[in-house]
């Protein structure tokens, strides 16, 4: 797809689609991964740092090739190979590949490319995709950005590398929003934060004046909802990242939280307490008119829509004890689908619409899992002193998490990933501590 689209405010970075003579056999391409749960071996891959042709296009090149290694490497699904086995020398490449030589080494796939700095002060990037097997060219692309864009490139160039081999979106270009943490746990500042998925680019939102909590990105636009703790009064507002701007989301007289967007971005689903009672209601952006979905005793709370915003996934004590329930968009037909031991909290319906992603307390342990969207299938992927708050990968593969352990007198919260192909998981850097993590869609 050709589309121009915004990295920060103020640089418009163009992507331009460019298809390039097959090598070698034209057939479809003979690599091809099954991306579902069971014993899974690691593709091999080759990235070759990209030819430049000047110092600075040179140093562009291999910075590009580390990210594009970082990214495919951490979710387990591809095997980077070691540059010191590499036999062909990537002065030799893009344009003329000796298959057996990358064979040796068993790569299955080959990733390389090239750099220009233009006239006109941009950064042109020209990458392909090679299946060294059947000696064929997958893909090829070329990008043309300002130079400081660099980053995103290698990240759309890793998304263009692990769905074409795996069938599924990618996730690289994208970014996360989070709580950052710091000071003692008797007077903690929780921050608004933004980076990158990988950790990179990474900027405060907001100042620390005030207590924020539970940020979730619009799924349609470059919006985020939270709660905030403004003059002691807790509200949920949108905040827009672009601009900057805030706005309450409604003016309700008691507490509202844990708000979540649904699928088009027009609505917002929350919890509105009042009266030591909590139930679900949900607001319409553009009418602002909002509409109540539960009318129970028992605290309902933590809602999520189902990727078609058909029904809505919610954590309830109607029953007794903490537990996930399902019911449709207008609030009829509910019904329980948590019955494991322990409490269940957090549920996020996946993005894929195949599972629904949730946080489990059983004897003094927190657990991240997944289960079926009929409750069955259950499977724990993390385990910790407190694990919690999890959040989709766009592309529903991987959930991003974050942990929280003891630490002197206080405890640090940190953030993690994990993949749920191969169960690899890996920390997610921030400069300080970290929670309640939100993943972006795709990047516009």
């Amino acid at each position: 797809m050709i589309r121009g689209h915004r990295s920060a405010p103020g640089l418009i970075v163009f992507t331009a689609l460019i298809f390039f003579a097959m090598l070698g056999r034209t057939g479809s391409a003979q690599v091809v991964v099954d991306v579902t749960e069971g014993v899974f071996d690691p593709v091999p891959v080759a990235i070759v740092d990209f030819v430049g042709d000047s110092d600075s296009a040179s140093q562009y090149g291999r910075d590009i090739a580390a990210v594009i290694t970082a990214n495919l490497g951490r979710s387990g699904i591809f095997a980077p190979i070691d540059a010191a086995a590499f036999i062909q020398s990537s002065a030799d490449l893009p344009d003329n590949v000796r298959f057996a030589d990358w064979r040796i080494i068993n790569a299955q796939v080959l990733v390389a490319g090239r750099v220009q700095l233009l006239a006109d002060g941009r950064l042109n990037v020209e990458f392909r995709l090679w299946d060294v097997v059947a000696e064929s060219q997958l893909i090829g692309f070329a990008y043309a950005a300002e130079p400081e864009s660099w980053r995103r490139i290698a990240h759309q160039i890793s998304d263009a590398v692990y769905s074409r081999v795996t069938g599924d979106d990618g996730y690289f270009d994208t970014r996360i929003v989070y709580i950052a943490e710091s000071g003692p746990a008797n007077a903690r500042v929780k921050r608004l934060a933004i980076m990158d998925q990988d950790g990179e680019n990474h900027r405060y939102l907001t100042g620390g004046e005030t207590l924020v909590l539970t940020p979730r990105f619009s799924p349609s636009t470059q919006e985020i909802t939270y709660l905030s703790y403004l003059n002691n009064q807790p509200r949920v507002y949108l905040f827009n990242i672009d601009t900057g701007r805030q706005e309450l989301l409604g003016d309700f007289p008691g507490m509202t939280f844990a708000p979540r967007f649904s699928p088009d971005g027009n609505r917002v689903i929350f919890s509105f307490a009042e009266n030591g009672n909590s139930d679900l209601y949900v607001l319409d952006l553009r009418t602002r008119q909002r509409t109540r979905l539960t009318n129970d005793p028992g605290i309902d709370t933590g809602g999520s829509f189902s990727p078609d915003g058909s029904e809505i996934v919610f954590e309830s004590d109607r029953g007794g004890s903490q537990q996930l329930y399902v019911m449709s968009a207008s609030g009829s037909n509910v019904r329980r689908i948590s019955f494991g031991e322990g409490r269940y909290a957090s549920p996020v319906w996946s993005p894929r619409g195949d599972l629904i992603a949730f946080t489990k307390i059983l004897g003094g342990r927190f657990f991240i899992g997944v289960m079926r969207t009929d409750g069955s299938g259950e499977r724990l992927l993390a385990e910790g002193f407190n694990v919690e708050g999890p959040t989709w990968a766009p592309n529903g593969r991987v959930l991003m998490y974050f942990s929280t352990t003891p630490s002197g007198a206080g405890s640090v919260s940190r953030l993690f990933a994990v993949d749920l192909t191969t169960g690899q998981s890996w920390s997610v850097p921030t400069p300080i501590g970290g929670s309640d993590p939100a993943w972006s869609p795709l990047l516009p």
